[in-house]
């Protein structure tokens, strides 16, 4: 492996851990809620629907986790009581998923945590820095997107 290839696999890594060890870090410092991240990313997918909530299987398409998974994972947060289920006014067949007062506490907490990153990684870069940071990361992420497809096919 080159030397450039050597120091971008050492630098996604170490990023890749480093992302989610200070989310983790920050989610236990800052609050008192009993989540995991993992729980944390469905209470912000049910989040970004806001009050009409969402479906079990709109989550699970959305985090591509399966149904199950996601039943079981909102059926815990329920007993944690940062979700309800409710029946859709408009389809009483269909039952949604919502954030109790908690979960909205937990969202917004979590949405104040990544702009306060996104904040503190901006302030340190110039326009050209934030310009061609943004071209890479799109690239990147358009590049493990199409990986995930190739994989799935």
């Amino acid at each position: 492996m080159d030397a450039f290839r050597e120091h971008l696999n050492t630098v996604l890594v170490d990023t890749f851990r480093c992302v989610l060890k200070v989310e983790e870090k920050a989610l236990r410092r800052t609050s008192k809620l009993d989540l995991s991240i993992s729980e944390l990313h469905l209470v912000e997918a049910v989040g970004r629907c806001g009050e009409e909530g969402r479906t079990i299987s709109g989550i699970a398409k959305e985090l591509d986790i399966t149904l199950p998974s996601v039943t079981v994972a909102i059926n815990k947060l329920m007993k944690k009581g940062f979700v309800q289920k409710c029946r859709c006014r408009t389809d009483g067949r269909s039952v949604r998923v919502t954030l109790t007062r908690l979960g909205q506490k937990a969202h917004a907490a979590h949405g104040y945590f990544h702009r306060s990153l996104v904040r503190s990684v901006a302030k340190e870069l110039t326009r050209e820095e934030k310009s061609a940071m943004i071209k890479g990361m799109i690239k990147l992420n358009e590049f493990f997107k199409q990986k995930l497809n190739d994989m799935e096919d």
